[in-house]
């Protein structure tokens, strides 16, 4: 169990969180600096979890579900809830409950159980026909948005991965197109005899009314303007195959259907044909073409599990979410220019996906970005439409590069390798009765759920027990965060249960169209911090907290003006050292760290040189996108993206981990480096000159072949992994492109103490500290009085 515990740290909860052990008061929860959070991966996969057929049975007061930590007296039949201490009387259905028969969700080792749901948009008295697409199908759905502001090459690339993914989807997904540059284009599958297209205007903004209106979705006369008419036959149960007002037949067709007429159209469709002075842009109006694509969806299938999948070229520089002008003498912005509020575009964009945000959001729909320029294509500013829909995001420098052609093929895979994508998803957290919930930071839209454990201070999506998920995934994670009420009654010792407990309930729905409700309950220990802290420190976990510390970093750059992320990490670091070091007053040589501290510092020193908290090198979009998936990857996965692995490979021993430092360098190593977003093969000098030569081909060399190939298998083992698939980077010592490993590691050696080091090692040329200094400064400002 303990090995597993070690190889799989989330368990069958998918929960990992900050502190095991939880501080009394919320003055002393303060002081240990490090906020209480909880990660939860709400729909991960593990063979123990059981799927039970039936609906869960919940307490009367706070309607959490029952579950193993729940007190049962079987003479009475009745079981006591954990949250609010409520008595429950069974129903007549578990009448045969008893010590030795128990229904799975009172097993203590099932704390996560999942229960299958009637599905809620399914009403068999509707007599709707089953083979009929309508907006109650729990079919997927997927609308393709395509930039054609493209060159032909790039064009090709985009048409080619389009096909390959049409023929993946399921027979019954039902399949949207939308096409964009100067006008939007939404074309009319349905109506195969020849290509029928609705143009809309790209200048100006344009509502959901007007899009039905427009492609004659609405019915004349009937319940007011904004009825669509799918929703007014469905109202009577009846939206015969073929009603020539119904979207879903004209404008969204079963894959199986339209997987002829789609190729043909890809192959016929042009780049966009609308003249591009010189000196200046092409107009493309990806505003309207995303706000085209939600309003059909709005009109045709509400509630239903659907994706906007957008496909996109470079800015919009056209009407709505236009982020840069027409000239090209007018660069795109960068952090600087947002930092001094000098770009013009900025915040009017990001307030129509806002706006966007919010109308995907109550339809239940998710928005994807593939976005593939060398310049930015204003992926910062469709950040929030991505990030609160739960929608995915790619981008890559060609949509000829592997990064885009796997990724994008990855979204419609089956089998192992699939994405596990859901949708319509719903978190609730319920927890012991001192605590309150402050938000979550991760991809969710608050649901405005309040009521008594919901905390006056925010952070992420807050003020709400309730999220909504439009699109989750299996390695979805969310970050929650904890305080504790500001009441000392929960001090008095001997009143108080010693555990505490918190329940998660994630109810979604499976691209087979099934509802499942997953119910997680976890319980920890208050301890009392002002009597001894060794438990607080036993129960740290310093992994998640560093990712923790990251998350809530990136998020206060992006929402408060002028903060210092490295200063506030710094303190915080001291603050927590002096807190639960060892040490005499003053004297920094008598410094330690219990070793459930030991890496935290060490987390830390990377996260300052991270890519999250160092944003010069990087564009708004860069960073934009960097933040979006350190908010939603596991805890494991974050923790790379923070402090990447390094493995060396050499003659003399196994692959091993090595130090992320320079001295790891070898002039006879191979290096493998993991930083999430790029995997960097580094041939040590000598290993480069001998593979120059050829050595590897000959047969008395074969050793000197397998170590060139044993890093190459286990980059590609890590990119088939994962998603968005991350590039791999194949360089020498001293080549140009070391430049991606060298970037990461300890500067150990600078220019400064070059003549310390090792032959055949490596500098960096850098003003940077090393961890060795970063170190010493920590003690000496930890142990001041």
């Amino acid at each position: 169990m303990s090995e597993m515990a070690n190889t799989d740290p989330e368990g069958i909860d998918g929960v990992r969180m900050s502190w095991n052990s939880w501080p009394r008061t919320k003055v002393e929860a303060s002081k240990c600096v490090i906020p209480l959070a909880a990660c939860i991966s709400p729909i991960r996969h593990h063979p123990d979890i059981q799927t039970l057929p039936y609906a869960p049975l919940r307490c009367k007061t706070c309607a959490s579900p029952l579950n193993c930590f729940a007190r049962v007296d079987f003479t009475a039949k009745i079981w006591i809830c954990p949250f609010c201490f409520q008595r429950n009387h069974f129903p007549p259905h578990y009448g045969m409950i008893s010590e030795t028969n128990l229904p799975a969700e009172l097993y203590p080792q099932f704390t996560t159980v999942q229960y299958t749901l009637p599905n809620p948009s399914i009403n068999p008295q509707m007599g709707v026909d089953p083979n009929v697409p309508t907006a109650l199908s729990p079919s997927p759905v997927f609308v393709f948005v395509l930039d054609t502001c493209m060159i032909e090459e790039e064009f090709d690339y985009v048409r080619s991965a389009m096909k390959r993914a049409i023929g993946l989807l399921p027979e019954n997904a039902l399949v949207g197109f939308v096409s964009f540059g100067t006008q939007a284009h939404v074309h009319e599958l349905g109506f195969s005899d020849m290509s029928k297209v609705f143009v809309f205007r790209g200048t100006k903004e344009i509502t959901k009314d007007q899009v039905m209106e427009q492609l004659g979705l609405t019915v004349p006369g009937r319940r007011g303007p904004g009825t669509s008419a799918a929703a007014a036959y469905q109202h009577k149960g009846m939206m015969p195959n073929g009603f020539p007002g119904s979207g879903v037949t004209r404008f969204l067709l079963p894959a199986s259907d339209c997987e002829f007429t789609l190729n043909s159209l890809l192959d016929e469709l042009q780049t966009d044909q609308w003249p591009v002075q010189p000196g200046t842009r092409a107009s493309r109006c990806t505003g309207v073409a995303l706000s085209v694509a939600a309003g059909l969806l709005g009109a045709c299938l509400p509630g239903t599990g659907a994706r906007i999948i957008a496909l996109v070229g470079g800015p919009c520089t056209e009407g709505p979410g236009t982020i840069i002008s027409k000239d090209l003498s007018d660069p795109v912005r960068s952090h600087k220019d947002l930092d001094k509020d000098a770009a013009p575009y900025f915040k009017k964009a990001v307030k129509f996906y806002d706006g966007l945000a919010k109308q995907l959001v109550s339809q239940g729909h998710v928005l994807d970005v593939f976005a593939s320029a060398l310049d930015q294509v204003g992926v910062a500013e469709m950040k929030v439409a991505v990030e609160r829909t739960g929608g995915l995001a790619v981008l890559a420098e060609s949509f000829g590069h592997s990064v885009f052609k796997d990724s994008f093929k990855r979204v419609f895979e089956d089998g192992e390798h699939s994405l596990g994508l859901c949708f319509n998803g719903t978190l609730e957290v319920n927890c012991s009765k001192d605590i309150k919930i402050q938000g979550i930071i991760g991809p969710c839209t608050s649901m405005e759920k309040k009521g008594p454990n919901v905390a006056d201070t925010v952070i992420g999506e807050g003020n709400t027990s309730a999220w909504k998920m439009c699109g989750l995934d299996k390695s979805t994670c969310l970050t929650v965060f904890f305080d504790l009420s500001s009441s000392d009654r929960s001090n008095t010792p001997g009143t108080v249960n010693p555990q505490l407990y918190l329940q998660f309930l994630t109810s979604y729905q499976t691209p087979e169209g099934q509802t499942l409700l997953r119910v997680t309950t976890v319980t920890r220990r208050w301890v009392d911090s002002t009597v001894s802290s060794e438990e607080l420190v036993q129960g740290f976990d310093q992994e998640t907290a560093a990712v923790v510390m990251g998350r809530l970093a990136s998020l206060k750059m992006e929402i408060e003006e002028g903060f210092d992320a490295t200063r506030w990490l710094d303190r915080n670091l001291i603050r927590l050292c002096s807190k639960f070091g060892d040490y005499r007053k003053d004297d920094p040589s008598s410094f330690t760290l219990n070793p459930c501290f030991s890496l935290f510092p060490q987390f830390v020193f990377n996260l300052r040189r991270s890519q999250f908290v160092q944003v010069f090198n990087n564009s708004p979009d860069e960073t934009a996108y960097f933040r979006m998936l350190l908010n939603k990857e596991n805890i494991t996965n974050a923790a790379v993206m923070l402090q990447p692995s390094l493995i060396s490979y050499s003659f003399n021993s196994l692959p091993q981990p090595a130090l992320l430092d320079v001295a790891s360098i070898g002039a006879d190593r191979i290096l493998l480096l993991d930083s999430y977003f790029s995997v960097v093969i580094f041939h040590g000098m000598t290993i480069a000159q001998w593979r120059n030569m050829g050595y590897q081909n000959q047969a008395e060399h074969q050793a000197f072949a397998q170590l060139l190939q044993a890093p190459q298998d286990d980059a590609q083992m890590i990119i088939r992994e994962r998603f968005p698939v991350p590039r791999l980077v194949v360089c020498d010592q001293h080549g140009s492109q070391a430049r991606f490993l060298l970037a990461k590691l300890n500067p150990s050696a600078t220019y400064n103490n070059a003549h310390e080091m090792a032959a055949g090692s490596d500098v960096i040329f850098t003003d940077d500290v090393s961890l060795q200094v970063f170190f010493e400064h920590l003690q000496r400002l930890a142990v001041q009085s």
